[in-house]
């Protein structure tokens, strides 16, 4: 049986006087504040650099780590993460109430918050943001409302600082979801209403910071909300830059041009260490992997699949790639999150049984579809990956066709299912075993990117989901992986470490385990 929890409100931090900004993305300067007597004067901007630009900035419609990233500045939700785990700690609600069977959640909410655009935060704008992503307003594109809000029946207004979130069933993840950079985040109701339900280009939130300007191809400026609910922002300006060579990210950080940079690989660190630069490294929460298309004719036989797994040398592979960055993946969960099993079995490297197989059932060409960007999952990114793979194919007499895409045009490529085979990953947004098997259930394509429906799969993610966290909880995930290895749907390819790298003069710096930059803290010396 379920507690009652509560927590201890927070208590608000007065805000600093400034000048007020009018609308989202506000292009009025701001005066900073004269240093006191003994302390350094600031930088007014810091510079990240990533390695492909988002797909948008509207948290609803869409599900990738780049826009993730600039998002998770600009919005918040009702609650977040702890700094340095998926601990969940209070945000735009201050507290809250769970009922003995599971199924109310009551939130009080921060008073007194203003969207960028003036619009008051209240109840009636978490029951808006979440009835948009609910029948019958859920739209096809809002690929992660399933996942955050599947669960939801109904959202109550109580009073203007009291929302009740009504489930149709208990959900064990339901808070961790509530904190994701997805899905999640609170929008301001009048910026929807102006942008017809869709602010991918006027991205407006509660946040830190505030939207100015994206420049395609090129950066996303933001600027710090003066008029921000919690402790203010401490430098005034973040770019974030788009820079798709891994190398040349690089040099602009030797250089100074950037402050930061993310999506770095092995070959690159004693270059960036040499640059008197500082390599941030953290265990991740990810899953790299080969997708099979299981509604392909060419591959919609399990023994084609298992063959063309067998084909390829995961642990050399991951070696040669990698150099001690990443892990093997022996199973889809890595070995820390709960759910885990080292029981769970892939199929093993075996060249001639694969060839055998693959003679026998006429595959001789493969129409493999990747992304040309570093991950946070897979910093060799998606080409390196495939024509590594082509190249044990091309043992076992299969040619692999590659098409080759970037990012952004890769999702959308990745919607029509026109591939044999997919790269993909997952960096985990929230901590739990269901953000990671879910994807084999999920009906979005640009989810469950291997088509994969298997009716014993779902009922046991429904009933992972619903199941208190503990033994039990545990086992029904390793059963899942254990059903997914013996349909060979996947070939888990390795579990990365994410690594970043910065200016050691930024202070504050750090790497979010969900593969997110917050920067609200970040500092460095004005020259």
């Amino acid at each position: 049986m379920r507690k009652h929890m509560k927590l201890v409100s927070m208590v608000l931090l007065v805000a600093m006087c400034v000048f007020c900004l009018a609308g989202c993305g506000g292009n009025k300067q701001q005066q900073e504040a004269a240093p006191a007597a003994g302390e350094a004067k600031l930088s007014d901007t810091l510079v990240f650099a990533q390695g492909a630009e988002p797909r948008g900035l509207d948290p609803a419609l869409v599900d990738d780590g780049e826009s993730a990233k600039v998002m998770a500045n600009i919005y918040e939700g009702l609650v977040k993460y702890a700094p340095d785990s998926t601990d969940i700690l209070p945000c735009l609600a201050k507290s809250w109430e769970i009922s003995e069977d599971g199924l109310t959640y009551t939130f009080k909410l921060q008073e007194g918050v203003l969207f960028h655009d003036g619009t008051p935060f209240n109840a009636e704008a978490v029951k808006f943001n979440i009835d948009r992503q609910l029948p019958p307003l859920v739209t096809e594109d809002m690929g992660y409302a399933g996942f955050v809000f599947g669960s939801v029946d109904n959202v109550e207004v109580v009073d203007e600082y009291t929302v009740k979130i009504n489930l149709k069933s208990p959900s064990t993840p339901f808070m961790a979801n509530l904190a994701m950079a997805l899905g999640a985040p609170i929008v301001s109701p009048t910026a929807l209403q102006n942008n017809d339900n869709n602010v991918n280009q006027a991205p407006c939130g509660t946040g830190p910071y505030k939207f100015v300007s994206w420049s395609p191809s090129e950066n996303v400026v933001l600027e710090r909300n003066e008029n921000y609910w919690g402790t203010p922002a401490k430098t005034q300006n973040i770019i974030f830059r788009f820079i798709a060579d891994n190398s040349a990210r690089v040099v602009a950080l030797t250089n100074g041009e950037v402050d930061m940079i993310d999506g770095i690989d092995a070959t690159v660190v004693d270059q960036i260490k040499a640059g008197q630069m500082t390599v941030d490294n953290i265990e991740g929460m990810t899953i790299n992997y080969l997708a099979y298309n299981t509604q392909s004719p060419v591959v919609a036989d399990k023994e084609v699949r298992k063959a063309l797994s067998q084909a390829v040398n995961v642990p050399e592979l991951v070696a040669s790639l990698y150099q001690g960055y990443a892990s093997e993946a022996t199973t889809i969960l890595p070995s820390f999150m709960p759910g885990y099993s080292a029981e769970v079995k892939q199929v093993g490297y075996d060249p001639e049984a694969a060839k055998a197989v693959l003679e026998a059932k006429g595959i001789t060409e493969i129409h493999v579809i990747t992304y040309t960007n570093p991950r946070p999952y897979n910093t060799a990114n998606g080409q390196t990956l495939a024509e590594a793979i082509q190249g044990y194919w091309s043992k076992v007499g299969v040619t692999a066709k590659i098409d080759a895409y970037d990012w952004s045009t890769y999702k959308e490529k990745v919607k029509t299912g026109d591939y044999d085979v997919c790269f993909y990953g997952c960096n985990g947004d929230n901590g739990d075993p269901d953000n990671f098997m879910n994807l084999l259930c999920d009906p979005d394509p640009t989810m469950n990117v291997a088509r994969y429906n298997n009716p014993e799969f779902n009922a046991l993610i429904a009933q992972g989901v619903a199941t208190a966290n503990g033994e039990e909880r545990n086992a029904l995930y390793a059963q899942m992986e254990k059903i997914v290895a013996e349909d060979c749907v996947w070939l888990p390819i390795s579990h990365a470490q994410v690594l970043s790298a910065y200016n050691p003069l930024v202070d504050g710096y750090y790497y979010h385990k969900t593969a997110v930059v917050f920067f609200s803290e970040m500092s460095k010396p004005a020259k």
